[in-house]
């Protein structure tokens, strides 16, 4: 009888000690969870969280609390607001936006923002690094073979006007920054296959191909692809480009109604990895 109650006893604490286990792989990456819904986030940023999904879209690139992360040009700072307490203990974030020396006054008034967010809440933001990345010209991203990861959120058509050649060498410069096995993640409004694509990406929507194509061309390899951030309402059929749509409604009231119906953009989520 005891030897039958010690291997009850051992079976029980067997499947005590899995549960466990499987209770603490569904918390998932809790500081990320914290990050997303922490205090350093402006209530109007995290109300997109549903069309945006900063959790999923981050866990899927990989990323760790302890890495080196760019974000290239952060623009106000969405990702920013999650990146910078994230990685503030452990990690190290790179803003690499509008260059602060630029001699284009605009340049230097966005920068200067820029610094004002991260000036407004040191505890949050207060080990952010600022490079520069001002395509074609400026690539302050940083030190060769030193970041683990690169990360862009919808700006991928914003810097095509530089001309193919120009982003072949923008995404040389990207991989450079990389350590061996560093991946570079990308979100970008999405193109459907059956539409010309905008040799000046006006609409501010691309083909996933070419994206994909125009990385791997800097020596990238693609390692997954996710449709974390699709949105099938959209189809890219909007006056104004990709702009219509919430949250910028560059229509202002005209089938305003629509186009929150549709949501924002559908995208593409890339991951690539530096071989």
């Amino acid at each position: 009888m005891s030897k039958r109650v010690s291997l009850a006893g051992v079976v029980a604490a067997m499947l005590a000690c899995s549960g466990g286990a499987a209770m603490a792989a569904d918390t998932g990456d809790a500081a990320l969870k914290a990050a997303i819904a922490g205090s350093a986030r402006t209530p109007a940023n995290a109300a997109r969280d549903g069309a945006r999904h900063p959790y999923e879209t981050l866990t899927f690139f990989g990323i760790k609390p302890t890495m080196t992360v760019v974000e290239l040009a952060p623009g106000g700072g969405w990702y920013t607001e999650i990146l910078g307490p994230y990685l503030h203990d452990h990690g190290k974030l790179i803003a690499a936006g509008s260059d602060p020396q630029s001699a284009s006054e605009g340049a230097r008034k966005s920068a200067a923002r820029f610094q004002q967010k991260l000036d407004t809440n040191p505890a949050a933001f207060g080990k952010v690094e600022i490079g520069a990345f001002a395509p074609p010209a400026t690539y302050r991203i940083a030190p060769k073979g030193t970041a683990d990861m690169v990360l862009t959120f919808r700006n991928i058509h914003n810097w095509i006007p530089i001309g193919e050649d120009g982003m072949k060498t923008l995404f040389k410069e990207v991989y450079d920054s990389l350590k061996p096995g560093g991946v570079f993640g990308v979100v970008e409004h999405r193109l459907p296959t059956g539409k010309a694509q905008d040799a000046q990406a006006s609409t501010g929507y691309m083909h996933e191909a070419y994206v994909i194509r125009l990385v791997e061309s800097a020596g990238f390899k693609l390692a997954a692809k996710s449709e974390i951030n699709a949105n099938p309402k959209d189809n890219a059929e909007h006056q104004g480009g990709v702009w219509a749509l919430p949250p910028t409604y560059a229509n202002n009231d005209t089938d305003r109604a629509k186009y929150t119906a549709i949501g924002e953009s559908d995208r593409m989520t890339l991951k690539f990895v530096k071989p």
